[in-house]
């Protein structure tokens, strides 16, 4: 079991630090992921503009690529950012929304995760296409399969790919092709409010960004999030007070929480 100290100790660093996150990440997703970053202690930035790519790559902290709203200047943008993410050894996390929708965005996923990112993250219909299961669909961003089927194909891509890759769903699954961790943190409202898998991959980056190692960092940041989630559920009357009440408990949650209620454990 991931000690659940190590998850407060992260968070801390995050709190300390307020480290730089660049998100290049979907319409849909800036409002929330931006505002679950500033509450749980980072520092968002969503630039998405060619000629500043390089420029925020090299002040941040860590980097988050998020393929949501795709259009080719967009993913002109992502791959100048990622070649500098590359050249000057930070971080980044990659965020293959709907990927298996169309080929145009499947196309952009693997190129994208060519590039070696530090973490994939996404749901288990996404993570089994990206691992190249053709027999796989998405219906739009949503997942048609359970995260156990995906356990296989995160490992195979894992290793393929030289990263860590995180499969979200009731109960998470990362791994970096040797280690791996479940969490086993949420609440079944979560899925009801949109761009909250968007906002753990900007979260993930919020983790990286200090220097957690990138399974732990993913673990973490996941753990951190449906924490959250849970206390966020209580009393919440539905998806719209349970998003305000999210981002409040990002913003209030705290290292002995952290130590009672996560639950990252060790998994083969």
């Amino acid at each position: 079991m991931e000690h659940p100290s190590a998850v407060a100790e992260t968070l801390d660093h995050i709190r300390g630090r307020a480290p730089l996150v660049h998100n290049i990440i979907n319409y849909v997703a800036m409002d929330v992921a931006a505002n679950a970053l500033l509450a749980v202690g980072a520092s968002p930035v969503m630039a998405h503009a060619l000629d500043e790519m390089r420029d925020f790559v090299a002040i941040a902290g860590a980097l988050t690529v998020n393929i949501g709203t795709l259009s080719p200047p967009w993913v002109e943008a992502m791959l100048v950012a990622t070649a500098a993410a590359g050249e000057l050894g930070k971080p980044w996390a990659l965020d293959p929304v709907g990927v298996g929708a169309t080929p145009y965005r499947t196309t952009v996923a693997r190129e994208l995760a060519a590039r070696r990112p530090t973490v994939i993250r996404g749901n288990a219909s996404e993570i089994l296409v990206l691992a190249g299961d053709a027999a796989t669909s998405t219906k739009g961003v949503d997942s048609t399969r359970g995260v156990d089927e995906a356990r296989d194909a995160a490992r195979a891509l894992a290793a393929n790919a030289r990263c860590t890759v995180a499969v979200t769903g009731a109960v998470d699954y990362v791994t970096d092709g040797t280690t791996a961790f479940t969490v086993a943190n949420g609440h079944p409202m979560m899925t009801k409010v949109t761009a909250l898998g968007c906002t753990a991959t900007a979260l993930i980056g919020a983790c990286l960004a200090v220097g957690t190692a990138p399974a732990p960092a993913a673990a973490h940041a996941l753990a951190i999030l449906g924490v959250c989630g849970e206390i966020a559920a209580r009393g919440a009357e539905g998806p719209g007070s349970f998003r305000m009440r999210l981002i409040d408990a990002l913003h209030q949650i705290d290292g002995n929480t952290l130590r009672r209620t996560a639950r990252v454990h060790s998994a083969a």
